[in-house]
């Protein structure tokens, strides 16, 4: 079984603005994770702690010695949205900044799923 994947608006438009090299890491992670979905774990997959969601997780990409981080979450119809990218190298409070971040953009897309199933 592939898993569905889709991307917040916010993540495609800075997915866009990096590089062909990193795009590139990001995809071969993101195949993985469609490949196995919610049982994918560690080294690749790690549920985040300091979250009001308890779904919250960061798929993690090396790229050229730098630790990326791609939060996302499974939502009620079993599909990956993708929130937030960035490189949390050389700042202590990335994960403090963008699980809220994350956090609001998730509550939108299950707004917005909500909002379709009317």
């Amino acid at each position: 079984m592939e898993w569905s994947i889709l991307f917040h608006k916010k993540f495609e438009e800075w997915l866009d603005a990096q590089t062909f090299a990193l795009q590139r890491d990001i995809a071969a992670a993101l195949l993985v994770l469609k490949e196995f979905g919610a049982t994918l774990g560690r080294p690749y997959v790690d549920t985040l702690k300091g979250s009001s969601l308890s779904n919250l997780k960061e798929l993690r990409v090396q790229h050229r010695g730098d630790p990326y981080r791609l939060l996302f979450a499974f939502d009620p119809q079993r599909q990956a949205i993708v929130l937030v990218g960035g490189n949390k190298a050389n700042d202590q409070r990335w994960y403090e900044k963008n699980i809220l971040v994350a956090e609001e953009r998730f509550a939108e897309h299950l707004a917005q799923l909500e909002e379709e199933e009317k």
